[in-house]
């Protein structure tokens, strides 16, 4: 199975379990975009290099079409969820401005046109530093989906995108 949905990750490991127990192949992620998944790498170290620099707050924003039913999108979520262990006092995903420092604040915009698009902003007094990933189209992530299946295509096991980009 090669899966693209979200809001099921709370059942992540049954899911898991099920696939092992079967002998089967899941290959899962909140996003078949290979721009997104090297996103996700760069996301993960700039949280892990600036962490420890607490003058630095961190937040989100996403835009997608208005067709969305979710917000924030699972991307979002996937981003969030790599900053948190880098900032201990984040305690919580909000997705509304927040000035709250244990609130890890996502702000989803939905508009037309719009693929997808994924800010994480790094801001202090002195600078920010914000990293970005804009879909110009929806091929992209067509085109993750195909290299996802080819790559599962005789294997079993678990897996996501990292495993299919070598990444």
């Amino acid at each position: 199975m090669v899966c693209g949905t979200t809001g099921w990750y709370s059942k992540c490991k049954e899911v898991e379990d099920y696939f092992s127990e079967k002998n089967g192949s899941l290959l899962y992620t909140s996003n078949f975009s290979i721009g997104v998944n090297l996103f996700f790498n760069i996301n993960a170290y700039v949280a892990k290099l600036l962490g420890s620099h607490h003058q630095y707050t961190v937040g989100l924003q996403e835009i997608h079409h208005t067709q969305k039913k979710d917000a924030p999108s699972g991307t979002a979520l996937s981003l969030a969820q790599q900053i948190l262990p880098f900032y201990p006092n984040k305690k919580e995903i909000v997705n509304n401005p927040s000035s709250n420092e244990n609130e890890l604040s996502i702000i989803s915009i939905r508009e037309d046109p719009a693929p997808g698009s994924h800010f994480v902003t790094y801001k202090s007094l002195e600078d920010t530093i914000e990293i970005t990933h804009v879909a110009h189209n929806r091929n992209g992530f067509a085109l993750g989906a195909i290299l996802a299946a080819e790559f599962i295509y005789n294997k079993k096991g678990i897996f996501t995108m990292q495993h299919v980009l070598n990444i």
